[in-house]
């Protein structure tokens, strides 16, 4: 019976790796608890480990491929990447090219972010002029007429991990973070050391989009993904990293 077992598990790992691989977008800036990225690859984290659980449970070698943020679109035009997620259609204004997009599948809050010594709530547009924690490369509509009018200005990191860490080095009073980083962060820290929401910024619902190909399981990868969701199994996987289910309107 034992060897019964090993020989189907044998046949079900020499189909998989007889499968092309899944190539899954990885956007360098990602960082913990989203990805942690080892000598260039990604080895643990929540997209990491729901792109991984998607590409065994849809049959296929997961290959995880990391660019540059700006990268990443053109490579999934260009046909060298299937898969791309944590992405909202809003983001990709001009987006071309056949794809197919996933139910929502997280909802995102964006916060503007200060320490325990900082006053809550804040309202951005009273505050005096100074600079802000931002990630490099991403863009806050709501901030965005404040910056342009030079009443805040931006302080890039490179991603956002590093944002966060700027900030309680006392490098910033304020900075931009999401929830899932906040709550990374903050699982660390003494309770009067912790990071603390001062105003939410954005809330969205965003998800991952399929290459629309012949050589691509597009239905397979948007009906496993969506089974993930309602299963919990992607809600238990943000909880395992961040201490805390998924926050949601």
């Amino acid at each position: 019976m034992r060897w019964a077992l090993g020989a189907l598990i044998a046949i079900s790992l020499s189909a998989t790796a007889a499968q092309p691989p899944l190539r899954i977008a990885v956007p360098d800036s990602w960082a913990m608890p989203m990805v942690q990225l080892e000598s260039g690859r990604p080895t643990q984290g929540i997209l990491h480990d729901i792109l991984l659980s998607l590409a065994t449970q849809v049959g296929v070698p997961a290959q995880f491929i990391v660019l540059p943020r700006a990268r990443v679109q053109s490579a999934m035009e260009h046909g060298d990447i299937d898969v791309r997620c944590y992405a909202a259609q809003s983001w990709l204004p001009n987006q071309s090219g056949d794809y197919i997009w996933s139910v929502p599948l997280w909802f995102q809050r964006d916060l503007l972010v200060g320490r325990q010594d900082q006053p809550a709530p804040v309202n951005p547009a009273h505050l005096p002029r100074q600079a802000i924690g931002t990630v490099l490369g991403y863009s806050y509509p709501t901030l965005q007429p404040l910056f342009d009018a030079d009443q805040l200005q931006r302080e890039d990191a490179r991603n956002q991990e590093q944002v966060l860490e700027k900030l309680l080095a006392g490098r910033y009073r304020y900075a931009v973070s999401n929830q899932w980083t906040l709550d990374w962060i903050n699982q660390r820290l003494l309770p009067e050391q912790q990071l603390r929401g001062v105003t939410v910024l954005q809330e969205q619902n965003i998800g991952c989009y399929v290459r629309n190909a012949p050589e691509v399981p597009v239905q397979r990868i948007l009906r496993t993904l969506l089974r993930m969701k309602m299963s919990g199994e992607i809600d238990e996987i943000i909880r395992l990293y961040t201490g805390t289910s998924e926050h949601t309107p």
